[in-house]
This record gives C-alpha cells, structure tokens and sequence, in this order.
C-alpha cells in the first residue's frame, strides 16, 4: 500500500518541482505536454510504468520526456514503502512520510534551481514542531532544540564563512532545512545528518569540479545532501548517533 500511495505522491512530487519555482499553479491546468500543449490522457500518466510504455516521449508529438520523471516515481514509492514497513500504523508514520515526501520534492528543486522554497523548510518547521506536541511517541522540547541547533548551527558556519571569505557560502535555504530536519527529528540527529552530508556531498562535489575543471568555485546544491542525511538516519543513524552522544556526553 505505502509503494502505491508513495508513487502517486511521486508522480504530483514531479508537479510541484516544475511548477513551483515558475510560479506556476501546482493544479491547473492539468498535466500536460510542454512541448505540444496536448493533455496526457490518464493512461498516460500512470506512475512507474507509463514513461516506459510511452518510450520517454510525447504520444502526440514524440518530444521527449525526461527519465527523472520516472526517477522520483520510484524513489518516492520505495521510500514510502520503508516508512510504512517501519513505523506502521502510527502517528509517526504520517509525520515521516510528510517529512520524506518534501525532503525529496525540495531536493530535486534544489539540483534544479539552487533554491529551497520557503513552502517546504518553514512549512516543514512548523509541521515538525506541531506533531512533535501532538505525537505521543516523541516529545517536545527534542524538536525544539532540534529547530534551535540545526539552524543555528549552519547559521554560524554560514557567518564565519562570509566574514573570513567576503563572500556567502551557504543559502538561507539550507539553515532552514536542518532546522525542519531538528524539528522532526530531534537534535540528537543534527551531527549524523551534518557529518554525513559532508562526507557525501564533499564526494559528489570533488567528482563534479573534476568534470567540470572549474575547481572551488564551482557551486553545488547542499540541500539534497542534507536531505539524504536525514533519510539515513531515519532508518539506520538513530542509534548509532545516540549512542556517540552517550559515549561523549553521558551527562544527556
């Protein structure tokens, strides 16, 4: 059931990464070909499998279609899969599949577009910090320093950058993220999802400055990196990252 509902989501995830920086309504019109301008009749829109009916391209025009399409699909449907298998009927299941479904929408807005919009890490902030009074199976004040310490934190590399550099190193965007990311999942999780979104996203960077031969001055997207963070220590960092804070700081 979560791999089907996470594919529908996927499916108006891909929606709302095309339309929303556009400014465009996320509803009307309906889904369409860009390229041509005809509707995509129902059964052409069917997530997961009609991109590869259809051969990637427009049945009318045979403009093609982007595979990232299918992509999100895919990645949303097995993630949501996960969450339900792990947290099962609970509130906690809603509050995770929320939280993945715009952690993944917002990345691939940000590969796009190098922006967070506002709609998804204020929105997530709050949203994390209402179900946080609501969840009987978290408590309050973890999400609230969660907020404090994930924004704050990136916030003060983010000064200590621009004052040594001259120069911004960090999107507001992405202070926002982590501090959505502490609301939902508390701040023990800030130094997992910090430290691995290094590692990966450093990784990632050096391969693409490589390619690229633009060296340190080629820019690239945290956002996703922090978001893969999270989605890591959703289902495999929670223990291991409590378990170096008790060896640390047994005192919390």
């Amino acid at each position: 059931m979560g791999f089907v509902v996470g594919a529908l989501f996927g499916s108006f995830a891909n929606v709302i990464i095309y339309r929303l920086p556009r400014g465009e309504s996320i509803v009307f019109p309906g889904s369409h070909c860009f390229h041509c301008k005809k509707p995509v009749p129902w059964h052409d829109n069917i997530p997961l499998f009609a991109w590869f009916f259809l051969g990637g391209k427009c049945r009318n025009c045979k403009a093609p279609y982007s595979g990232r399409y299918v992509l999100v699909e895919w990645i949303m449907a097995f993630l949501f899969a996960a969450v339900v298998c792990r947290d099962g009927l609970s509130w906690s299941v809603l509050e995770h599949l929320i939280f993945v479904f715009g952690l993944v929408t917002a990345s691939f807005i940000d590969f796009d577009h190098m922006i967070l919009p506002d709609e998804f890490t204020l929105s997530g902030i709050v949203i994390g910090l209402v179900g946080a009074a609501l969840n009987p199976d978290r408590p309050f004040l973890p999400a609230l320093f969660g907020v404090l310490v994930g924004g704050g934190f990136l916030w003060a590399i983010a000064a200590i950058y621009a004052a040594v550099r001259k120069q911004e190193g960090m999107g507001g965007g992405d202070i926002k993220l982590l501090g959505w990311i502490g609301a939902v999942l508390g701040w023990t999780s800030v130094p997992f999802v910090v430290i691995s979104s290094s590692l990966v996203g450093s990784l990632v960077g050096l391969i693409i400055m490589a390619q690229k031969r633009k060296g340190l001055s080629q820019a690239i997207p945290f956002g996703p990196y922090l978001a893969f963070g999270a989605i890591l220590y959703l289902f495999f960092g929670q223990d291991i990252s409590e378990a170096y804070i008790r060896l640390f700081i047994p005192a919390l």
